[in-house]
């Protein structure tokens, strides 16, 4: 069995797309109080919108980064739940990374909750979509 790249690549997008959603229409006005967007004037936040394209560019690397480690971990263990492999990985280094980051990387307490519970739902739902690509394509 070898990787699939396109099914790597379609696991990209689809983790692109669903990290927007995520992260604007569903909870980007708690995400926007939690690092203080609401708080700088129209005109600042269209100069940090404006600002976001290098920002984006390395997301989408380190998602398919992401996407080829999942499906090469399909390859080394093929008769193993890819679905079960991502919760682990979920598990076992996303969410410690994660909150090591929300506690060591200036988040005010009183967001801590919260700002873990969107981060970490969100990998999760962005893992498991990843496996649902490469496992189907």
């Amino acid at each position: 069995m070898e990787i699939n790249y396109t099914a790597v690549l379609l696991a990209t997008v689809a983790n692109f797309i669903v990290g927007a959603i995520w992260y604007m229409p569903i909870f980007g006005n708690l995400w926007g109080k939690i690092h203080g967007f609401d708080k700088l004037s129209k005109k600042e936040q269209e100069a940090a919108q404006k600002g976001m394209a290098p920002f984006m560019a390395v997301q989408v690397v380190i998602t398919f980064i992401t996407a080829l480690v999942l499906a090469k971990l399909h390859v080394l263990l093929p008769n193993y739940s890819l679905y079960e492999m991502a919760l682990l990985v979920w598990v076992g280094f996303v969410v410690p990374t994660q909150i090591a980051a929300i506690i060591f990387g200036g988040t005010d307490k009183k967001w801590f909750v919260q700002k873990a519970l969107i981060m970490g739902v969100g990998a999760l739902i962005c893992l498991q979509v990843a496996a649902a690509i490469i496992t189907k394509v």
